[in-house]
């Protein structure tokens, strides 16, 4: 799975041409302030539309429909348009989440609509910009240096740290920090409970004028560029997966140099059920590291790791209990990083070396692939499907 086009309001912004549309931040669906109220007046209805306008942050796609759905029902009454067809899967999103609703009335949808834009408006609260040292701004990552290591956190914990075409583009950007300034090593880990949960599916709600075909060709160089980026990587790369991790996030483990997990973490790569084909060079990686048939169980038929199994096929380095897991882990690191940084850099050169071309190899092949599963009827099924689940609030 890899990014497809940024997401930019597609999901409201045809419904919603009354209303200043920007990014609002996700946030619950309920307020203290109107919880108990009745009715909302048409004054209120008019004032939050207003509000909408005012916000600034990205809430994520439940959040946006059920604003969508809310709104039309508000000013039109239950659901009674023709579904749209199956591939039209942004529209069919936006259809099931107002059919949702029911038999909701103008006014309690008005009520509820005006509750949910005064919880998104009392949530919004700017992030102030960092000014510990070292720190370098990113929207979705936190990238620090410090103890002889360069410290990249996804950050993204609300949305388990899946990663958008942000922090597709910044995690690149990373990378290539950190591989010119004077630390031993890289680390990657995750904020919050998850390490990532892999791509983030609303990546695949904009299609652009030119088509399904342009998204998925675009979608496949920015994996590209992005794998590459990890193959390319000259100093020791570690990560330190601190919860469960999905998709991109386990394929790419092949490609790094060590990998210290959390005993609660958990590796899944639910490809098939998605429609989708391996990515990460995991088809090349996974077998020769784990044999064919345990690669196949992983990357064909959808079977989650724990730690331990993943320890035991060597994706993971070491597994750390999770009460100790931030204590032992960064006291190890901290002892590595201590080792002289050109004998790291050129050992981990030797060694990608010998396999160099056969991993941009199967970048290419993997990439090559998607660009067919992005555009096929079953993934576009399995996407929409996932979607209108996440619609059912």
């Amino acid at each position: 799975m890899a990014a497809v086009a940024q997401l930019s309001g597609l999901l409201l912004r045809a419904s919603f041409r009354t209303v200043p549309w920007r990014n609002i931040p996700r946030a619950g669906l309920r307020s203290s302030a109107v919880a108990m109220r009745p009715v909302a007046s048409e004054a209120e209805f008019e004032a939050a539309k207003q509000r909408l306008g005012q916000l600034t942050s990205d809430p994520g796609n439940e959040a946006k429909l059920q604003i969508y759905a809310l709104f039309k029902q508000s000013t039109q009454g239950s659901c009674n348009t023709p579904k749209p067809g199956m591939l039209d899967f942004v529209n069919k999103m936006k259809w099931e989440a107002w059919k949702n609703l029911g038999p909701l009335s103008k006014e309690e949808a008005r009520l509820k609509y005006v509750q949910l834009i005064d919880s998104l408006v009392a949530a919004e609260t700017p992030a102030a910009p960092s000014t510990e040292a070292g720190a370098t701004a990113y929207q979705t990552l936190q990238l620090k240096r410090e103890n002889n290591m360069t410290v990249i956190t996804l950050n993204r914990p609300d949305k388990k740290n899946a990663i958008n075409i942000t922090m597709y583009e910044e995690i690149m950007k990373a990378l290539e920090e950190a591989g010119k300034d004077e630390s031993a090593f890289a680390v990657i880990t995750g904020a919050g409970d998850y390490f990532c949960s892999g791509n983030d599916l609303s990546n695949f709600t904009n299609i652009p004028p030119s088509g399904i075909k342009q998204m998925a060709l675009d979608a496949a160089d920015l994996l590209r560029r992005f794998v590459s980026s990890f193959i390319e990587f000259p100093k020791p790369l570690v990560a330190v997966v601190n919860g469960p991790a999905v998709g991109v996030s386990v394929t790419l483990l092949g490609l790094y140099d060590a990998v210290y997990a959390t005993s609660r973490a958990t590796f899944h790569t639910p490809f098939s059920q998605l429609g989708q084909s391996p990515e990460g060079c995991s088809s090349y990686i996974f077998p020769k590291l784990m044999g064919a048939a345990k690669a196949t169980e992983m990357l064909l038929f959808n079977k989650r790791l724990t730690s331990q199994q993943a320890c035991d096929l060597g994706l993971v380095t070491e597994v750390y209990p999770d009460n100790s897991f931030q204590r032992e882990v960064w006291a190890r690191l901290e002892t590595l990083a201590k080792l002289p940084k050109k004998s790291l850099a050129y050992s981990k050169q030797l060694s990608r070396d010998a396999e160099r071309e056969a991993l941009h190899a199967a970048n290419l092949r993997e990439c090559q692939r998607l660009i067919e599963r992005w555009q096929s009827e079953d993934c576009m099924a399995a996407i929409a499907g996932f979607f209108q689940s996440k619609a059912k609030l």
